[in-house]
C-alpha cells in the first residue's frame, strides 16, 4: 500500500471550500486525461480518464464512493480500477484557519493487489506524493478562482497521473 498526505491553506471561509468540495464533479474535473464524470447516485460515479504514452492511448474507468459526506469539514472516499488491480480511497479535512482561510488535508492511498504489488509498491512511492502534491495545487487555484482571489499556485503537471497509470498499466500486463 502507498499512502501519501498534503496539506496547503486555501484563500477562502471554509463554507467556500465546501461549495466546491461537495460537487463529485468538481474532484474528477481535477483530474488529468478526464474525458467523463458519469454520476452514478450520490454517492457513486464513474470517472473516465484518458491516459498513454506517445500514440498509445487507453481509457481507464474509475469506479469512485463516497464513504462520507461530513461537511465541511470531512468527506472519505474510495475507489477501484475496473478491470486492473488496483484500488485505493483517501480523505479530505478542511479547518478554518480565519474567516477567509481555510487548512486542507488530503490523504489518498493506493492498493494493488497479487504477486508484484510490492514491486509496484516501490516503483510507484515516489510518484503518488508528487500527484497528490499538484491535485492540491490544482484544487487550491480553482476554490480561490472561484472566490474572486488571484490564486498563485500552478496548475499540476499530466505528466505524474499519467506516469503513474502507464507504470500500473505496464505491471499489471
Amino acid at each position: 500500500m502507498i499512502e501519501t498526505e498534503q496539506t496547503l491553506v486555501i484563500d477562502a471561509a471554509i463554507t467556500a471550500v465546501w461549495n466546491y468540495v461537495e460537487h463529485i464533479p468538481n474532484w474528477a474535473s481535477l483530474m488529468p486525461g478526464l474525458q467523463d464524470c458519469t454520476i452514478i447516485d450520490a454517492d457513486d460515479s464513474r470517472w473516465t480518464l484518458k491516459v498513454g504514452v506517445g500514440g498509445l492511448l487507453r481509457r481507464v474507468n474509475v469506479l469512485v464512493h463516497v464513504d462520507t459526506w461530513d461537511g465541511p469539514e470531512r468527506a472519505e472516499f474510495s475507489y477501484q480500477l475496473e478491470g486492473d488491480p488496483v484500488q485505493g480511497g483517501g480523505s479530505f479535512f478542511a479547518e478554518p484557519k480565519s474567516a477567509t482561510e481555510t487548512a486542507v488535508t488530503l490523504r489518498v492511498r493506493v492498493e494493488g493487489s497479487g504477486p508484484l504489488a510490492p514491486m509496484w509498491e516501490a516503483m510507484g512511492r515516489p510518484l503518488l506524493p508528487q500527484f497528490v502534491k499538484s491535485f492540491a495545487a490544482e484544487l487550491k487555484s480553482r476554490i480561490e478562482e472561484g472566490t474572486g482571489e488571484s490564486a498563485t499556485t500552478p496548475p499540476p503537471s499530466p505528466g505524474w497521473f499519467a506516469a503513474i497509470l502507464r507504470w500500473l498499466r505496464g505491471f499489471w500486463r
